[in-house]
């Protein structure tokens, strides 16, 4: 895979739009970030995982995945290495990335209507 099949993977899930973080090209749904290519110059795709998600993927392929160094990798930050990935398990990476940023954005939806906080107060 490359990083234009990672895009094209991330931008088909529904609500992804790219955005740029620190000059680098990200995914987000919700304005919120589930995958990045910020490392795409060494080959990687990025995606933002559970801890417990990470280990499964680099339990089950860990040519293709591995922890992203320091403390973003111990929190589930995850690289794909883009040449070693199929579409099949790209695309269930990115969605897994994409399920897990959906489910923070309506947790966070709860809280602020439980609160009486709009979203635009909690982006502050």
């Amino acid at each position: 895979m490359t990083p234009d099949d990672f895009r094209r993977i991330a931008l088909s899930l529904e609500g992804a739009e790219e955005g740029s973080h620190m000059g680098q090209a990200d995914f987000r749904v919700g304005g919120r970030i589930f995958a990045t290519l910020a490392a795409e110059k060494q080959g990687y795709g990025n995606l933002m995982l559970t801890p417990d998600q990470q280990a499964e993927f680099v339990a089950d392929k860990p040519e293709v995945f591995l922890p992203i160094p320091g403390g973003w990798g111990r929190n589930g930050a995850t690289h794909v290495r883009l040449a070693l990935a199929n579409e099949d398990l790209l695309a269930g990476a990115l969605q897994a990335a994409w399920k897990l940023r959906m489910e923070k954005n309506r947790q966070v939806r709860a809280k602020s209507a439980a609160s009486g906080k709009g979203a635009a107060d909690l982006r502050r």
